[in-house]
């Protein structure tokens, strides 16, 4: 191994102390527990202005592409933090780094709901993007390096469920609140939520046993770049994070405007409720990552896959319940490929599992940003063909990656 990459890497198995946790255990239980939190906080309070989007619209004299930016600006700001977290926390440790995430995006929150202008609301959605960086890759660093290798795709199944699930929540809560009440008190509300979350995740989170410090702090940075874009698979991994995200953020940022206006002409609370699709990732990430630890990863992402087309397809009809339908099938889907790729990252990253998480997000949440305001400027021009359009072909070369890694040559057993 060149030495730069000595420099960064994670210690092996067999110099950390003690065992890794095992399904079963107390331990076990903890560590799925808090990370199910880790995840339900991370897209609530990241995506609770999703639904808002049209509020916001009609209050600040805003087009749909702009308003998308409270969103965007966000994830954004946490592809960009991401990095320099992952770095941070070799030097720290991943608990102590989630923990001051998952309570600082908290309280940004909170602070939303009193922003005197837009510009005041994008300014704390920016600075929640940038503290949020310290939670979802090192999230997944910790899992990969505390469980066992068999229990791994559960384990990071079950945190996902719990991002479904906090998705769900967040939205449906500020659609309800805002509808009948107001949006300011709807952010203060899942700012409350997002502060219990945090100190649920600190009493249950088991301390790292295999986690070792390490030196060099930013310096790393440029040679673990290299490391893990030189890998024969992790780069096409980082391609699906980037278009399966931002196909996934535009589907719900654009279907609100549809379903809101005529023929459908549903309200703000009906329409916050289509985010109870989110309950079906709980199921469908643990699904696909059972799926993965028996048949393979390369085996089974691009079936899920598969799922998420053809739930696109069906949002082009007039027809109310096959739109609904084919959002759920869309968000079954996304979240099962979601939970196999992030699992995959963890066992193909041999070295520096934080860094190469965190590339992983860094496009993911790109994508979201990207993706996701692009998007927006379509709907204003061509409608909701004009998005579908574009998601199809952000799926298609989804499809044509997946169908690449599927040749891929495993690097061991445990990375099949």
């Amino acid at each position: 191994m060149p030495a730069s990459a000595a420099a960064i890497s994670v210690p092996p198995l067999a110099h950390a102390p003690g065992k890794r946790i095992a399904q079963g255990s107390p331990e076990f239980n903890r560590s799925n527990r808090a990370l199910f939190f880790g995840g339900f906080s991370t897209f609530a309070l990241l995506y609770c202005v999703q639904p808002l989007m049209p509020v916001l619209s009609h209050e600040f004299g805003l087009s749909a592409a702009q308003s998308s930016m409270v969103l965007s600006i966000s994830t954004g700001a946490l592809a960009l933090s991401l990095l320099a977290s992952s770095a941070l926390s070799e030097r720290l440790g991943r608990k102590p780094l989630m923990v001051a995430a998952m309570a600082i995006a908290a309280v940004m929150t909170l602070l939303s709901a009193f922003a005197h202008n837009y510009a005041q609301l994008l300014a704390l959605r920016a600075l929640l993007g940038i503290a949020l960086g310290g939670m979802p890759a090192i999230a997944m660093a910790y899992l990969s390096e505390e469980i066992e290798p068999a229990s791994l795709g559960l384990s990071m199944g079950l945190y996902i469920s719990g991002s479904a699930f906090g998705g769900m929540a967040g939205r449906v809560m500020t659609s309800v609140l805002s509808d009948h009440l107001s949006w300011r008190l709807a952010l203060g509300m899942v700012g409350v939520a997002g502060i219990g979350a945090a100190l649920e995740f600190w009493r249950s989170l088991p301390a790292s046993r295999h986690f070792t410090p390490v030196s060099g702090g930013w310096r790393t940075l440029p040679s673990g770049f290299k490391l893990h874009l030189s890998d024969a698979g992790l780069p096409w991994l980082f391609a699906l994070a980037f278009l399966l995200m931002g196909a996934f953020v535009s589907l719900y940022n654009y279907i609100a405007y549809r379903l809101l206006a005529a023929p459908f002409s549903l309200s703000q609370s009906v329409v916050g409720a289509v985010s109870f699709f989110y309950l079906l990732g709980i199921y469908s990430s643990v699904w696909a990552g059972r799926l993965a630890d028996r048949y393979g990863r390369r085996h089974v992402i691009w079936a899920v896959m598969l799922i998420m087309f053809a739930g696109l397809m069906l949002t082009l009809s007039n027809w109310l319940p096959a739109i609904l339908a084919g959002v759920a099938l869309f968000t079954y889907g996304f979240f099962a490929t979601h939970s196999v790729a992030s699992s995959w990252v963890g066992r193909r990253a041999l070295s520096n599992k934080a860094l190469a998480s965190a590339l992983y997000l860094f496009f993911y949440y790109l994508g979201s940003s990207v993706v996701g305001s692009a998007t927006g400027i379509l709907w204003g021009h061509a409608g909701w063909p004009g998005v579908v359009a574009v998601l199809a072909g952000a799926l298609m070369l989804a499809l044509l990656v997946a169908l690449r890694l599927r040749k891929l040559a495993p690097l061991g057993q445990s990375e099949r």
